[in-house]
């Protein structure tokens, strides 16, 4: 992601949030969520959109790419979406990134792949299950060193990050025959 494209995201968060969590704090104690909800949403469809390509294409074609050695491979994607996955929630979090962002592209086997990735599905979902609105505006350090923004910021980069390469994924699938998760609902 781009810094200019991390700038953006983060100003049109800072604007949407600001008014959201005003709302909120003038209402009180368990006042509704809207902003932390609609990310919790998005980020359910886009972690099942991966998780649904990776358990529907056959280990066969994890090591298919359409263009060998320029792109990665259909398996170096869902590994990478795993690391990145790290890199985006542990900076919501305002933490170290337990894994590096390439450490499970050298993953071999579709097992070990999907493992992988639902393991950082795991570790990002409790941090969009903490979400509040209030906190969607608190500062933290932004993934990939770009600076200092609204946690929010970096969760919208991962939901953002996993639908650009959804989008690898559904031309694979398209490439090989098969029909990608969200066009056989």
């Amino acid at each position: 992601m781009t810094r200019a494209v991390g700038a953006a995201i983060a100003a049109g968060c800072m604007a949407m949030t600001v008014a959201v969590v005003g709302a909120q704090t003038r209402a009180g104690a368990g006042a509704p969520q809207p902003v932390s909800d609609a990310i919790r949403a998005s980020w359910k469809s886009a972690k099942t959109n991966i998780h649904d390509s990776a358990a529907k294409v056959p280990e066969n074609l994890y090591s298919f790419s359409p263009v060998p050695t320029v792109v990665r491979t259909f398996g170096q994607i869902v590994a990478h979406t795993a690391g990145a996955n790290y890199e985006f929630c542990s900076a919501a979090k305002g933490e170290k990134s337990p894994k590096a962002e390439n450490a499970f592209e050298a993953l071999a086997t579709k097992v070990a792949i999907v493992k992988a990735y639902d393991d950082s599905v795991a570790y990002c979902d409790a941090v969009f299950a903490a979400l509040t609105d209030k906190s969607a505006v608190e500062s933290v350090d932004q993934p990939f060193g770009a600076g200092k923004g609204p946690r929010l910021a970096a969760l919208v980069g991962n939901i953002g990050h996993l639908n650009e390469h959804y989008g690898n994924l559904v031309t694979y699938m398209r490439i090989k025959g098969i029909v990608p998760p969200t066009s056989a609902k």
